[in-house]
């Protein structure tokens, strides 16, 4: 009954953790550039599944060669989901004043690819005081693949549901207001950027 409780919990806390800042902001950078809200849901499975695929893989690594982590060691890849941030501001940045010289909006230019990669980013970084806890503390190899797996099917849901939301205000209306549509791609980029400095400084420079 434990074990069972345990994985309903991981469940909910990969739901929970999808939510998080730099979560959101990066998968906003995605979604944003999209007037179709299933291919933003879509997008949402793809960052999910990129998180997921990362924690199974270092738990692999983790149970199967015994291979030490340090909780320390995760600062640097918090960094470069920072530096990622910063990425995705600068080129959302470069596509709507390319769109505004133009005169015209190029929607739904994002391939899954790119959610699934930024995803691949943040599931080594944001999830590391996860792994660490869970693959010390659960000494059952498989319950512990049992509760990262639903802990990134948890994720992939919370993360469906986010791109879902994001993608509302970017609709094919809503996107024939030129003023508007650029307003709301500035906002998103210069979230983008400003939460990847603010990771990039706290993990690197305190």
């Amino acid at each position: 009954m434990e074990n069972v409780i345990a994985l309903v919990g991981a469940a909910i806390i990969g739901f929970s953790h999808s939510f998080e800042a730099d979560h959101l902001v990066a998968v906003s950078s995605i979604v944003t550039r999209r007037d179709n809200t299933l291919a933003a849901i879509k997008d949402g499975i793809f960052w999910g599944l990129g998180h997921t695929s990362t924690i199974l893989i270092v738990a692999a690594i983790y149970l199967i060669g015994k291979f030490i982590l340090n909780e320390n060691d995760f600062k640097y890849f918090e960094a470069g989901v920072g530096i990622m941030l910063i990425g995705l501001g600068f080129v959302r940045f470069y596509r709507i004043f390319q769109e505004r010289s133009h005169g015209h909006i190029h929607a739904n230019e994002p391939t899954f690819g790119l959610a699934y990669g930024v995803g691949l980013v943040h599931g080594l970084a944001g999830s590391g005081g996860l792994l660490i806890s869970v693959l010390t503390q659960i000494k059952d190899h498989v319950l512990a693949f049992a509760y990262i797996t639903l802990f990134g099917l948890g994720s992939v849901v919370g993360m469906m549901l986010a791109a879902g939301i994001f993608s509302l205000p970017f609709s094919s209306k809503i996107l024939n207001n030129r003023w508007l549509s650029f307003g709301l791609g500035l906002v998103s980029a210069s979230l983008c950027v400003g939460l990847g400095i603010s990771i990039v400084y706290k993990n690197i420079f305190q």
